[in-house]
């Protein structure tokens, strides 16, 4: 992106902004949005962060490929784990985001609803 000093500070940003969702940018192509890092006093690289639906697919697609399989062919207390790690990341914060993991998991919203209930009484 910049020049030779700061591949190294890219290369290690990279897998965070990856598991994000997001897209690493030469600093001149800066939105307002995005955020500039800094490296040794110089304009390194811009983060341009996902859009938070995007970013609940991208996380749904990273839980499914450490899975190995689809999520809706996880057993019970897999999903229950992945509802709770989702949660946990702010998941249902996201406008159809009870929705968009029901679909994810191959379970009914109700479902969803009620994991999320359980975790809160235990």
């Amino acid at each position: 992106m910049s020049g030779a000093a700061d591949e190294p500070f890219i290369a290690a940003v990279k897998p965070l902004v990856d598991a994000m969702g997001g897209q690493l940018l030469p600093p001149d192509e800066a939105g307002p949005d995005d955020v500039v890092l800094v490296w040794e006093g110089v304009d390194a690289v811009a983060v341009r962060l996902p859009q938070l639906a995007d970013s609940l697919d991208h996380m749904l697609a990273a839980l499914e490929r450490r899975q190995g399989r689809p999520l809706a062919e996880l057993d019970r207390r897999a999903k229950q784990e992945i509802v709770r790690s989702l949660e946990a990341r702010g998941a249902f914060a996201v406008r159809h985001g009870v929705e968009t993991v029901a679909s994810a998991l191959g379970v009914s919203r109700f479902t969803v609803y009620n994991y999320l209930n359980r975790e809160k009484g235990s």
